[in-house]
């Protein structure tokens, strides 16, 4: 159902509509200012828009549940029993098991590694881009958004480069959409997922080296029983799973974004080829302004009472953080981009317990494109005729940027 602007009609949020997602922004800001407890009925869901009920959702994982997903369509489908999340899917855990598994990963996450990371993405950012100089324009997909983060992760992972394109289009194609309308997980591959490392998990075990799954391999936990413990192969392959999604998809829909953005400003994109000290707070208001994942999704674990109504337990809620960092109530002209503004914090990464672990590695790697990229092409304009937006539940991006350079 398309969106209109009548304002005598109801507002009406789908996320599964791909004329709604091409553009949201007017409808959540309809929802914030009219309905800011929503109800779908057709899917059956509620959903928050507001800076401040986004952000004390995601604190309250008590009341607000991961534990059966974080996508309206995985809770479904764990809900009427036609899916089972894999063991080691931390973002679909709570405390106090969450917090266990969530400190395995933290100790490799370290100042540390990520230092030793940025001059090897710097590497691969010059390998993609140098051969582009003088070509008249390139894709911010296909020439280097995919690229950089397949091999950052690869790298982390230690997944071998051969395989790292096959591993990087099976994750697409389970993600993307091809019609609208909430997906069906009842026929997800789950196996098919897993064995993509399985057998490299087990080499890796016998061929230890200085990767995360080496790491992961290896590492020793207490678990909430008291009894000290190592990860299964299961456990393991859940984490090497969830981190090549998640470092290979949100990164590149945001140095998607970061090409889209500044070719609509060009006078802040004429700015930050002028000083590129300007990077990292670019960096921070393209994570406000456009959200890679802008929708998260919780199980309402007992009745709490929002905006006068009471959602009752057992119903599903999402958690509309690319709104709520657009929320005029805590971003002033917060539908606006401006790369010198102020940002406290925002929700593009999540807050409280499942702040995303992964938020030091997509930073550094979308600042290192971005600097790169402005250092060799100071000024570029998108070819939104030949661009393709991506279509997923997951996150919200781009498939195919193409920009020209003058």
């Amino acid at each position: 159902m398309p969106q209109t602007d009548d304002a005598q009609t109801e507002p009406y949020y789908d996320p599964y509509d791909f004329e709604i997602d091409a553009d949201p922004y007017p409808v959540w800001k309809r929802l914030r200012d009219e309905q800011p407890l929503y109800r779908n009925e057709k899917y059956g869901f509620y959903a928050l828009t507001r800076f401040d009920d986004v952000e004390k959702a995601l604190v309250d994982w008590r009341t607000f549940s991961s534990a059966r997903g974080t996508l309206l369509e995985l809770i479904n489908a764990v809900n009427d029993g036609s899916f089972e999340i894999p063991a080691g899917s931390i973002i679909f855990e709570d405390p106090p098991a969450h917090d266990v598994h969530r400190k395995i990963l933290s100790r490799v996450f370290t100042p540390k590694r990520m230092r030793e990371i940025e001059p090897k993405v710097r590497d691969f950012c010059a390998a993609n881009l140098d051969p582009l100089v003088g070509s008249g324009g390139f894709d911010f997909i296909t020439d280097i958004g995919v690229d950089v983060p397949m091999r950052t992760i690869g790298m982390f992972l230690g997944i071998p480069e051969s395989e790292q394109r096959a591993i990087r289009d099976h994750i697409d194609d389970g993600l993307s959409m091809k019609t609208e309308g909430m997906p069906d997980l009842s026929s997800y591959d789950v196996a098919s997922q897993a064995q993509l490392f399985a057998d490299y998990i087990e080499w890796r075990a016998e061929n230890p080296s200085d990767d995360l799954m080496t790491d992961l391999l290896q590492a020793t936990y207490v678990d909430t029983d008291g009894v000290e413990k190592n990860l299964t192969r299961e456990e393991v392959l859940g984490y090497v799973n969830l981190l090549a999604a998640a470092g290979n998809e949100t990164t590149t829909r945001l140095i998607g974004w970061a090409g889209k953005v500044l070719s609509e400003h060009p006078d802040q994109q004429a700015e930050l080829a002028a000083d590129r000290e300007l990077v990292n707070q670019t960096i921070e208001e393209l994570l406000r302004f456009e959200a890679p994942s802008p929708v998260q999704a919780r199980y309402v674990m007992n009745d709490v009472e929002l905006h006068g109504e009471t959602v009752p337990a057992g119903s599903s809620i999402l958690l509309i953080n690319g709104s709520a960092n657009r929320d005029e109530r805590r971003f002033e002209n917060g539908d606006s981009f401006n790369i010198h503004r102020d940002i406290d914090h925002h929700l593009s990464f999540g807050y409280g317990v499942h702040f995303c672990l992964g938020a030091h590695l997509a930073r550094l790697e979308a600042r290192v494109v971005l600097d790169e990229i402005v250092k060799r092409f100071p000024k570029w304009e998108v070819d939104l005729d030949n661009a393709v937006q991506a279509r997923t539940s997951t996150v919200r991006g781009w498939e195919k940027l193409p920009v020209l350079l003058p």
